[in-house]
């Protein structure tokens, strides 16, 4: 059997590099969260450097023994659907990996381990949802976020409320499109005139 790097690789290791020591609200500091929205090209060599054997093993189809944990699973959330956005950016493989960060956190969020995640994890694992070019995916993901403002309260509410309306509008975008019109040219789609006219408007991409 193959060994894989991420048995030699704790999964919290992934889950403190992203997010750093949590605040009693479930927060990542600033410094961290800086980086999540930022293209940096240091961060993405970071990553490459620390996790990028990681990556490769849990996208190679091998037995991935973190999938055994909550932890682990976020973990690997964590790789397929941030990881592969620094390690291929600018390419159509940022979102080759996906469909089975997806398949993770649904199988998650089924099982109600989301509702044992703090704020910010809580967060990322519903982002493979958003990333969805899926209407019935976008609605859960809107109604997730929904739920988890709902939930919070004081700071940690008023520093993840807004992704309430940042998934709004990514639904908005699949409601009226079906696709990410922004990701046309990297996976060698024909843009239509309306996709076009959009694409000129602040905000269209992500």
């Amino acid at each position: 059997m193959s060994t894989l790097h991420t048995h030699r690789i704790p999964p919290q290791d992934v889950i403190d590099f992203w997010f750093g020591e949590l605040d009693e609200h479930g927060l990542a500091d600033e410094a961290h969260a800086a980086r999540w929205w930022q293209k940096d090209d240091a961060f993405d060599e970071l990553i490459r450097a620390r996790f990028g054997a990681v990556h490769a093993d849990l996208t190679a189809g091998v037995e991935n023994a973190w999938l055994d944990t909550p932890t682990g699973r976020l973990a690997t959330v964590l790789v397929l659907d941030q990881f592969s956005r620094n390690l291929f950016r600018g390419t159509a493989a940022m979102f080759e990996h996906d469909e089975r960060a997806r398949a993770i956190a649904l199988a998650m969020i089924e099982a109600g381990e989301d509702r044992a995640l703090l704020a910010h994890p809580r967060t990322f694992l519903y982002l493979p949802l958003m990333h969805a070019e899926d209407l019935a995916l976008q609605d859960r993901c809107v109604a997730e976020f929904e739920a988890l403002v709902a939930e919070l309260g004081g700071h940690a509410r008023s520093a993840v409320e807004n992704n309430v309306g940042f998934a709004e509008r990514h639904r908005e975008i699949i409601a009226r499109f079906g696709r990410f019109p922004h990701r046309n040219e990297l996976l060698g789609r024909e843009t239509t005139a309306a996709e076009a006219a959009f694409l000129k408007e602040p905000g269209s991409s992500f």
